[in-house]
Parts: C-alpha cells; sequence; structure tokens
C-alpha cells in the first residue's frame, strides 16, 4: 500500500474522498424508516425509544474502535490486507477485545438504562430482564454481521490507495446503522412476546456471556488486548452516561417529533454524518501522531485540509438530506422548504464546529498521556456527536420556530 501517497491527500481529494464516504450515511435514512415505523407497532414505552439512540452510539463506540485501530495499523503496517498465513496476530486480538468491549458495553448501557427507566416512571423485574437481553441480543447478532464488513471495506480501501482513516468508519456506520436497527426491531419483537421467543434471546445474552468468559481466559496473558479493554472501559463509561443523555433528550422531544414525522426519517443520517466528520477529522489526526507528524495542539495548522475538505463535504450531505426531507413534511410550500434547509444547514454548522474541538482535543490529549488515541478519540467523539448534533437540531427547530 502506497502509505505515503494516502497521507498528503490534497484538499480537493480529501474533500472528494470524504463525499464518497459521507454520502452512504444517506442510507441511514433507511434506519430511520425503519424506526419511525416500528414505533407506531410497538407499545408506548419510554425505554424504547430511549434505548435507540444508545444501541446506535455503543455500535458507534464498537465501530470506532475497530475501525480507528484497523485504519492505523494499516498505515503502519501492523496490519496486514490478508488473513492467511498467520500474519494477523494483531487483527484477531482486535476482534476478540471488540467482543468483550460489546458484552461490557451492553451491560452498561442496560445498567445505566434502568436507572434512567426507574426515574422516569419506574420498572419491574421482567422489564429489567427484558432491556438487558434486548441489549445483549442486539448488539451481539449485530457484532457476528458488521465486524466482516468492516474488515471488508479496510481491506479493499487499502488496496485501492484510498485513505482507511477517511473511509472505513463513515462507510461501514451507514451500513451499521441500518443493519443494528432492524436488530433492534427484530429482537424487540421478540423480546416482548412471552413464550419461547423470549427465552430464546434471554439464553443468547447467556450464551454470549460464556462466549466472552472464554476469550478473556485464552487470553489473559495477552497485554494487547487487556489494555484496548482497560482503556475502552474508560471510554464506555462516558459514552454510556451520554448516549442516556441523549435518549432522554429525544424521549423528552417525541411530542414534537411526531408532528414531524421527517425530522424522525432523517435523524439517524444526521447523527451518522456529523459522526462521520468527527472520525474523519480525528481518524487522521491519531495517525499523524502515530507517525510522529503532528504532536501539539499547534500542529492543527497541518490539518486543515482534512478538517475543512471534511466540512465541505458534510454540509453538501446535510443539504441533500434537507431536501431528501421534504416530502415528508406537511405541509409542503416553498417558505417551508427555505427554513428546513436552513435548519439543518445551521445544525450542521453549529454540530461540525463542536466536533472539531472535541475530536482534535481528545486525540492530542490522550496522546500526550501516554494513552492509544485510537481506543478514544472515535468513540468519544461519535458517542458526542450524537448528542450535540440532537441539541444542535433542538436549538435550531426552536429559533425557527
Amino acid at each position: 500500500m502506497a502509505a505515503s501517497k494516502i497521507r498528503q491527500l490534497s484538499l480537493a481529494k480529501t474533500t472528494s474522498q470524504s463525499l464518497l464516504s459521507l454520502v452512504f450515511g444517506l442510507g441511514d435514512i433507511i434506519a430511520g424508516v425503519i424506526i419511525a415505523v416500528s414505533l407506531s407497532i410497538f407499545p408506548h414505552k419510554h425505554w424504547i425509544i430511549a434505548l435507540y439512540p444508545g444501541v446506535l452510539s455503543m455500535r458507534g463506540v464498537i465501530g470506532g474502535l475497530l475501525s480507528g485501530k484497523l485504519s492505523t495499523g494499516l498505515h503502519l503496517g501492523t496490519i496486514k490486507t490478508s488473513l492467511s498465513g498467520g500474519k494477523n496476530k494483531h487483527l484477531l486480538l482486535l476482534l476478540s477485545s471488540s467482543s468483550v468491549v460489546t458484552f461490557t458495553s451492553s451491560i452498561l448501557l442496560g445498567s445505566i438504562a434502568s436507572i434512567f427507566a426507574a426515574f422516569f416512571g419506574g420498572i419491574d423485574v421482567l422489564t429489567g430482564l427484558i432491556i438487558f437481553s434486548t441489549l445483549l441480543a442486539t448488539m451481539g447478532i449485530s457484532l457476528l454481521v458488521i465486524s466482516p464488513i468492516t474488515i471488508g471495506v479496510a481491506f479493499y480501501s487499502a488496496k485501492k490507495g484510498y485513505d482507511p482513516d477517511i473511509t472505513i468508519y463513515p462507510i461501514v456506520s451507514t451500513i451499521a446503522d441500518i443493519l443494528v436497527t432492524l436488530c433492534y426491531v427484530l429482537v424487540l419483537a421478540l423480546s416482548l412476546r412471552s413464550g419461547i421467543s423470549q427465552f430464546l434471546i434471554f439464553f443468547f445474552g447467556l450464551a454470549f456471556a460464556v462466549v466472552v468468559v472464554v476469550i478473556l481466559f485464552k487470553n489473559r496473558k495477552e497485554n494487547e488486548l487487556l489494555q484496548i479493554i482497560k482503556e475502552a472501559l474508560i471510554t464506555l463509561i462516558l459514552v454510556a452516561f451520554i448516549v442516556n443523555i441523549t435518549g432522554s433528550l429525544l424521549s423528552q422531544m417525541s411530542g414534537v417529533l411526531r408532528s414531524r414525522p421527517e425530522i424522525y426519517v432523517v435523524y439517524p443520517a444526521l447523527l451518522n454524518t456529523i459522526g462521520g466528520f468527527g472520525a474523519i477529522v480525528g481518524s487522521t489526526a491519531t495517525t499523524k501522531l502515530a507517525l510522529g507528524t503532528m504532536t501539539s495542539f499547534r500542529s492543527i495548522k497541518h490539518h486543515k485540509s482534512q478538517i475543512f475538505g471534511a466540512w465541505l463535504a458534510s454540509a453538501a450531505i446535510f443539504l441533500i438530506i434537507s431536501v431528501i426531507s421534504l416530502p415528508f413534511q406537511s405541509p409542503i410550500n416553498f417558505i417551508q422548504a427555505l427554513k428546513s434547509v436552513g435548519v439543518l444547514l445551521a445544525t450542521n454548522t453549529l454540530a461540525t464546529a463542536s466536533m472539531v474541538f472535541i475530536s482534535i482535543t481528545v486525540a492530542v490529549l490522550t496522546f500526550q498521556k501516554g494513552l492509544d488515541p485510537d481506543n478514544f478519540v472515535i468513540p468519544i467523539e461519535s458517542s458526542l456527536a450524537d448528542i450535540l448534533t440532537t441539541i444542535s437540531l433542538v436549538i435550531m427547530l426552536s429559533l425557527a420556530g
């Protein structure tokens, strides 16, 4: 792989590759349609809608961890674009740690979600079990499906000369959002039914726990795996609180959003685009830190092409999203259409500015503290992207009346 060519992208190439990656975020509209339709099918329970941003964000944490370390590993040569000959020990350890982190994140998110659910209306033991089993099954099944896709996109990007820092997370996150939304809806359908369906979901959670115990036992002396898990746990605790705040905020907004179906439809795409933008800025920064071409906050001047190119691409995607949302509005008129476009573009500006600060700050601080930035940057920025995009959207909708 011509790593030097990949690292020295011009503004034009950065913008074009970012646009190519972020355009996949439009596929998240499919996830939005799925969840919008499903909300009318399932009984009205606070935790169902409150868990959804958490599921997306935790999926983003796992995907971000895998994508970030894959892209840096491909740049440094510690991960090869081949699964043959036993050359990819680092990749196998990364997949094992992803399984452990996925299980841990599900337990952590379930615990905090139960606390939030109790605070907002109280839950019984059965509901608590349903929440935990729903999370474990959704996250476990999605991990089995999404991990091979992530590796495939990473290897293809590297072989074709694209920058993995730009391509992996934005592309895979869209596919993952659709798949994890489908998993969530299907698992919910089984979890809320009594009898054998509910038992199968409980059993899957137990089987997932056994697999994690086996992985930990077999790799108990692998320092790399233990370091990834240890540092990821710090991130997970922070993210778990963040995503539950996002979920609660979205739940409190549900009354308004039910009268604005176009927002439900494009909501996952908005989150994905801002998360993808932050991932591009953050992941290219972590690679530069690993290579020594970026060492401090002052080095951000050498990162302008990545920031501005990714922002141009994200603004273009938001413009497309605003146009796509128009048919879902009622009534439709020229003034309302202009207002909707303005709201989403203003949301993009506010959210992306916040993400630049967060991505660069997390990357540089963790690097300076002797930690691995790849264990922190994308997981933290992707979860904060959700809440910052949600808050930015609320602010702009409020200002627009």
